[in-house]
């Protein structure tokens, strides 16, 4: 054989093998980048995002986006290099987003009930913000109990001693501020009358010092409308933010953005406390891309968002709903807003 063809044989077989094993072989991480943002304000697939009906609905203009973040699985040697160059995506190890013990399936059904939650606890803020009724009913009572035989299931609850509750988290604080053994007043509304029930707080299993009353207390609208949210196939509780505030600036006068095309992101309670999240630097960058001039992050995420913020964009801190409508309407009128 021509010693020519001998050399370059030898020169290009590295190449061949790293061609296949570069293409074939996939490695144990998941590129996270940039996902699609969302108009709550706006349609998808024909239907509003937020979609309110059997009330008047205020007109609105502008953006209040919410973002997402994507995963790509399945990266072979070169696709992984790629992404990871290009400067807008990053590797991570593939356990952390589907850990071993789970499916993906499973997986995938968590944060389908995560993003459940996040719909049902942004209607929920949103009614408590507007001051429109919410009935915080007892919809189970543990059969060994403190409270058992005392409260039943469709009890509302109003009182427990002299504080007053409206949400979940009232109760839970309200309960655990009680030494157990205590016997407390609790005021509730049973088949529209009012009436007080004593019962003696118990001790929550495992801590010896923390009142107990073995209840499920839930939080359940009672307005004359429905609050429907149409986003199918995405996951997490990241969006509960950006739901709450279009729920408020539909059923409320003026604009919360002002026109503007804000963005943003962050967990919400009913009560209205803003959580962090995961992926800022992605949403940030999904947010740019899509032209918002303003975006909302929790507090607990402004150093990274400090670290990772496009060129452009304002960075708004916000710890609980309160504080992003007051950022809102502040900026909206030419002033200032907390800023990362």
């Amino acid at each position: 054989m021509n010693r020519r063809i001998v050399t370059l044989v030898a020169a290009l077989a590295p190449v061949l093998v790293l061609g296949i094993v570069g293409t074939s072989v996939t490695v144990p991480y998941v590129a996270l980048g940039p996902g699609p943002t969302f108009n709550t304000l706006g349609e998808v697939d024909g239907k509003q995002v937020v979609d309110i009906e059997g009330t008047d609905i205020d007109p609105t203009t502008g953006h209040l986006n919410m973002t997402t973040v994507s995963v790509r699985d399945g990266l072979n040697i070169f696709e992984a290099f790629g992404l990871w160059a290009s400067g807008s995506h990053g590797l991570v190890p593939r356990a952390e987003v589907y850990p071993p013990s789970k499916t993906k399936e499973e997986v995938q059904q968590a944060n389908t009930a995560d993003f459940q939650q996040s719909e049902d606890s942004a209607e929920l803020a949103a009614l408590h913000f507007l001051n429109k009724p919410v009935d915080l009913t007892v919809s189970n009572v543990g059969a060994d109990g403190p409270a058992s035989g005392a409260l039943v299931e469709g009890d509302v609850l109003l009182k427990i001693g002299d504080t007053a509750v409206g949400t979940v988290t009232d109760v839970q604080k309200a309960v655990a501020a009680i030494a157990p053994g205590t016997e407390v007043p609790i005021t509730v509304r049973r088949a529209g009358v009012e009436t007080t029930v004593p019962v003696e707080i118990g001790t929550r299993p495992g801590h010896n010092d923390v009142g107990y009353l073995g209840i499920t207390p839930t939080e359940i609208p009672d307005v004359p409308f429905t609050v429907t949210f149409n986003l199918a196939d995405i996951g997490g509780p990241s969006a509960g933010l950006m739901f709450t505030l279009a729920v408020i600036d539909k059923l409320s006068p003026g604009e919360l953005n002002g026109g503007e095309f804000v963005a943003g992101t962050g967990t919400i309670d009913s009560n209205g406390t803003v959580g962090p999240i995961g992926g800022i630097r992605y949403k940030l960058i999904a947010a740019a891309d899509a032209g918002a001039v303003t975006f909302l992050v929790p507090s607990q995420n402004c150093d990274e968002a400090k670290q990772n913020a496009p060129e452009g964009l304002r960075l708004v801190k916000v710890d609980d709903l309160a504080g992003a409508v007051s950022a809102l309407d502040s900026l909206d009128k030419g002033g200032d807003a907390p800023s990362c």
